[in-house]
């Protein structure tokens, strides 16, 4: 690593900043198309975004400060792995293992900054929180280990550069169904979007874990969540959409799963915390074994 990576690494954030939130708007005119509205500009999100960081935040602590810093930073730090088409800022670091322990850094700084804050509501979203990404995150993995088994890598970039080498029947959603049914419902959880996100329902619980954030504060939660979105559905499209040959064809394929994932979010109900960690152990999880006997025995997979 030296000076032009982390040059290149802190261009990728700010690239990633704009794709993420710009599709984060251009999603909300489009729910609110199919809802007959209206709904704000595209560029809404940017503005609501930099109003809330450009104004004082009451805090609850040096807990409840650090926990925001440390989960954005991790968040942050993350995204600087994650390749963008075959633009790699660190090159050799996009390895799933690595990125889910950077990631799990963020996770945990949310959740000490919610705790922090007094709030039993915040200590109730945080609770929910961890438990659905158990839940998620299990099924997902064991479909993740079946495929560093077929293909002996663990990299992002490994796995694109494989299948892009068969064409679109080279897909690890078309060549292995099962897996890659189990991480699009995995992607649903990831992502906070209904039928998987209770422990922010505001009607329950009172917005969860973010309940005592406002300004600056609240302002770095909407950095997080446009960063964290722009990881876990960069693993998806790496992973099991071929990645992209180029950054065109990367941000294609990213924008239409992400609206994907809005659209069937937006026609599901709520699962209770309960329902959607007895739905994962169940469904996803007994397919994910599936996919990965089979690609054990086969050493192909099922497609």
């Amino acid at each position: 690593m030296n000076l032009m990576n982390l040059i290149y690494a802190f261009g990728l954030l700010l690239f990633a900043f704009v794709l993420q939130t710009s599709i984060t708007g251009i999603n909300r005119k489009v729910i609110a198309r199919l809802q007959r509205r209206r709904g704000p500009r595209w560029f809404q999100q940017f503005i609501d975004i930099f109003k809330a960081l450009s104004k004082s935040s009451t805090s609850h602590g040096w807990i409840f400060d650090f926990g925001v810093v440390m989960a954005l930073g991790g968040i942050m730090a993350t995204a600087m792995f994650i390749p963008i088409g075959p633009l790699q800022a660190l090159p050799g670091l996009d390895n799933i293992f690595i990125i889910a322990y950077v990631l799990a850094v963020g996770m945990l700084g949310m959740a000490m900054s919610a705790s922090g804050s007094g709030n039993p509501w915040a200590s109730i979203g945080v609770s929910r929180a961890l438990t659905n990404m158990l839940a998620y995150d299990i099924p997902f993995m064991v479909v993740i280990f079946g495929l560093i088994f077929a293909y002996d890598t663990s990299s992002l970039s490994g796995f694109a550069a494989i299948q892009q080498e068969g064409g679109i029947l080279g897909w690890n959603i078309i060549r292995f169904p099962l897996g890659g049914l189990v991480a699009m419902i995995s992607l649903q959880g990831m992502l906070g979007k209904k039928p998987f996100d209770s422990f922010i329902a505001p009607a329950e619980i009172a917005s969860g874990p973010m309940v005592e954030y406002g300004g600056r504060h609240l302002g770095m939660l909407f950095l997080l969540h446009e960063f964290q979105t722009f990881v876990e559905v960069s693993l998806i499209v790496h992973i099991f959409f071929g990645g992209g040959a180029t950054v065109l064809e990367y941000v294609v394929k990213y924008a239409l799963i992400y609206t994907f994932m809005n659209i069937v979010s937006n026609i599901l109900p709520r699962f209770k915390i309960d329902q959607a960690v007895t739905f994962f152990y169940k469904v996803p999880l007994a397919l994910a074994m599936i996919q990965s006997l089979l690609i054990i025995v086969t050493g192909l997979g099922v497609a």
